[in-house]
């Protein structure tokens, strides 16, 4: 039988937990003394290149990588590589495809254990690139679920303007927290966004 790591992907919205979930695994791995290195995209800047925030559990110091990274020679090269049991990802939306396959190649090749956390879809209800390939790939998906004002789960990461009002044209990548996004159910987007079925 061949043995192999396996890449799980778990995503949700914005302000669902996905920072807080990928802490408290690396806690975990540090209360059972498993070795891991933890990764996130540099595109996100707004708690430093190289650390993960959480509100709950506070900051952790990772590295920091950028669409020219090589990952899987990156992690091949890095300090406890040949002790390394698992890659915990943030922001994996970020990611290429080519760095996911190289995720997958670290599963396969290097018997690692690799754990990504990110968004599903745009603030257009597009896949983002990264996340695409890791539907494709990626041998489980968990969904992390929140709720939206009305009840319902969240679905859409809808981007705000200066006023508040939900806005539907953009460049696909624009770094922000609650000041711009606000986690929203498909029917609330909907009527937010004007959707002709819905008005």
């Amino acid at each position: 039988m061949i043995k192999h790591g396996k890449l799980i992907f778990r995503y949700g919205t914005m302000n669902s937990g996905k920072s807080l979930q990928l802490l408290a695994m690396a806690h975990n791995l540090d209360e059972r003394g498993i070795k891991y290195i933890l990764l996130k995209s540099k595109i996100d800047t707004r708690d430093g290149e190289n650390v993960i925030h959480s509100r709950a559990l506070g900051d952790k110091q990772c590295f920091g990588v950028d669409k020219n990274t090589n990952i899987y020679e990156f992690i091949q090269n890095s300090d406890g590589f040949f002790a390394c049991k698992w890659v915990l990802v943030d922001e994996a939306q970020f990611l290429t495809p080519k760095q996911v396959d190289d995720l997958a190649a670290l599963c396969d090749i290097d018997d690692i254990n690799v754990l990504c956390y990110g968004l599903r879809t745009d603030f257009k209800t597009k896949l983002f690139p990264g996340s695409k390939r890791l539907f494709e790939i990626a041998d489980a998906f968990e969904e992390i679920k929140s709720s939206c004002s009305c009840g319902c789960k969240t679905i859409v990461n809808a981007r705000k303007d200066k006023n508040g009002n939900i806005v539907t044209d953009g460049k696909q990548i624009e770094v922000g927290g609650e000041d711009k996004y606000v986690a929203l159910c498909r029917k609330c987007y909907n009527v937010l966004t004007n959707k002709e079925l819905y008005t």
